[in-house]
């Protein structure tokens, strides 16, 4: 069974930081890319970051500068480290494999439950 296991989330107050990870099993992880995306209330789910496999990673200018999204494959666990959080950045943020290193979440086929991160003002 392909599982996607995202964890990490939490509360934290404007400005600081949390590192969010993705544990992947049931696939062989540098075959794919991994993407991170996130949903907030009354919103579409949108691209976060995401890393091919063979390590290129892409961030959206929403983020860009403040995530950084890293891989284990030994571990077959991908991190975003997210620092300086925004109030915006309040969302559900989910994790997912697909073939293509896109921000599109009609790209990926697997995906993981959500973690929530909360960002107070």
């Amino acid at each position: 069974d392909v599982q996607l296991q995202a964890s990490g989330g939490g509360l934290v107050q404007t400005g600081g930081s949390l590192r969010l990870s993705c544990s992947a099993s049931g696939f062989t992880f540098t075959d794919y890319s991994i993407g991170w995306f996130r949903q907030a209330p009354g919103k579409e789910r949108e691209g976060v970051s995401c890393v091919s496999g063979i390590g290129d990673t892409y961030y959206a200018d929403s983020v860009e500068g403040r995530f950084t999204m890293s891989s284990d494959n030994a571990k077959n666990t991908v991190y975003l480290q997210m620092n300086s959080l925004k109030f915006e950045d309040t969302a559900v943020y989910y994790c997912a494999a697909g073939p293509r290193s896109i921000m599109q979440s009609t790209g990926y086929i697997y995906w993981g439950q959500g973690t929530q991160v909360t960002v107070s003002s």
